[in-house]
């Protein structure tokens, strides 16, 4: 990493690190502090102005850190820095130094990696296929949170040596690759665990503020393709138009999953008739077998195809697959049902929102098949989709009114243009709000039994908050039962 021992304390390198921090706030004794500035984000791409944290390194170091890395200029210029120079890691960067360590620790390792990357789905397609491949024995280090970037993916990659673990605790690494900026984010990513095989999910209008077109998203997403190593597996979808195109940037072994496309990996007799679960018949090269996903959704059914796509490239079979996905649990905030003792059922898909996955998940809720009073749709604005945001919005207004709910509220911001947009299709039943706080005191009064209720918003919108508010006034339907 650069660090200049001389002026080092020489008992600081027979401490043991405990784990890696980049918050000082967070702190714990025998953690390794990353103190991350302005330069280091710029140059590893990142979208924003950032707290440079150099000023926070006393309050590190007085927390229990052992030492901090630190940019040497930073400590030069920096008469409050010098003092503590005995407990300084210097760099010339401290994003790339963390970046370094972890590269290095996966050159230690050196087994599987699978990458996943998509404009939506990275992180429940992630789960699904930890939770496939581990029910065959396999360790699996996987990514933590969202971490997805060039400071998540590191990160996750140094639990390896977290708290006295050891790499060969771990027999295949599942990692989320994701970015937001036409910096080639990815390609940084797959140059610190470059993937054996690597997943490409969908190729959706998310952060158009920062790509500009459809087409540079793909581009930049196609990187994970471009970044596996000699003799890696593809795996792609083949109903996304974007995502079947890259198999021209790739000479090696490609496994397709799909529905509507000829597939390797494939889903048939598809029944949807209930929230909270598909039941299909899966179909592999190595077979098939009946199986059902305890998740709602054409979007996660694509997901566990995936999962199960991965689970083919190391020849488990389908049988054993499909046992797997039986026994899931969703991620929260992503497409999670939850019935209420009073007689109402909610979809919780707050954590995130894009035009084609809002659409999906309306879509689900509308084709339901159960007796409902009402379909209520709760839809917060979706940020960074650039110029054509405003059309956007309104677009998919239209679209939510001609799948046939019976409500729709719009949270913040844009999401008036969804109001608008599906009043113009004919939906009357229409409010709008300011706050996810204001329309969620508006539900507390307005919620009936039998209704089916949807939120969704991007991240900032904080839809969470709805269904936060829902679960302190009622109880869930299975409330008192113990697991």
């Amino acid at each position: 990493m650069g660090a200049k021992a001389e002026q080092v304390s020489a008992e600081l390198f027979d401490k043991e690190i405990a784990d890696f921090s980049i918050d000082s706030r967070s702190v714990n004794a025998g953690e390794l502090f990353f103190a991350l500035s302005q330069e280091d984000y710029a140059r590893a791409g990142f979208n924003g102005t950032f707290v440079d944290a150099h000023e926070f390194i006393a309050d590190a170091l007085g927390r229990g850190a052992i030492a901090a890395v630190a940019r040497a200029d930073r400590v030069r210029d920096d008469e409050r820095l010098r003092p503590l120079a005995a407990r300084l890691l210097l760099v010339d960067d401290a994003i790339a130094a963390l970046q370094t360590l972890a590269r290095r620790v996966y050159e230690a390792w050196g087994k599987t990696v699978v990458g996943i990357t998509g404009s939506a789905g990275k992180t429940t397609a992630r789960e699904l296929t930890a939770h496939v491949l581990a029910s065959t024995g396999r360790r699996i280090l996987k990514s933590e949170r969202n971490y997805n970037n060039g400071l998540g993916l590191p990160l996750s990659v140094l639990q390896m040596v977290r708290h006295g673990r050891s790499p060969e605790q771990f027999d295949v690494a599942v990692l989320e690759m994701g970015m937001s900026s036409p910096t080639h984010e990815i390609r940084r990513l797959c140059d610190i665990t470059p993937p054996d095989i690597g997943v490409e999910l969908i190729v959706a209008p998310v952060h158009l503020a920062y790509l500009g077109s459809i087409e540079n998203i793909a581009a930049a997403k196609s990187e994970l393709i471009e970044g596996l190593k000699p003799g890696g597996t593809a795996v792609l979808n083949a109903d996304d138009e974007w995502v079947i195109r890259m198999r021209d940037k790739h000479r090696g072994p490609m496994i397709r999953f799909g529905i509507d496309h000829e597939s390797d990996v494939t889903a048939t007799e598809i029944e949807t008739a209930h929230l909270g679960q598909v039941k299909f018949r899966l179909k592999t090269p190595l077979g098939e077998a009946s199986a059902a996903l305890p998740m709602s959704g054409r979007h996660n059914l694509m997901n566990a195809l995936a999962a199960a796509a991965v689970a083919t490239c190391l020849q488990i079979p389908p049988r054993q697959i499909a046992e797997a996905l039986r026994q899931v649990k969703p991620p929260g905030m992503r497409g999670e049902t939850l019935d209420f003792a009073a007689g109402f059922t909610v979809v919780d898909d707050s954590y995130n929102s894009n035009p084609r996955s809002l659409i999906g998940m309306v879509r689900t809720i509308a084709e339901e098949r159960e007796a409902r009073k009402r379909r209520i749709v709760i839809a917060g604005e979706m940020l960074e989709l650039g110029p054509e945001e405003e059309r956007l919005h309104r677009e998919v207004g239209g679209e939510i009114a001609r799948a046939g709910v019976d409500v729709l509220w719009g949270i913040r911001g844009l999401a008036a243009a969804i109001i608008a947009g599906a009043q113009a299709a004919g939906l009357t039943a229409t409010r709008f709000f300011d706050s996810s706080e204001e329309a969620a005191a508006a539900l507390l009064d307005e919620v009936k039994e039998g209704d089916l209720i949807l939120v969704k918003g991007s991240r900032g919108v904080a839809t969470d908050k709805i269904i936060s508010a829902l679960r302190g006034r009622f109880e869930l339907a299975d409330a008192g039962e113990s697991v």
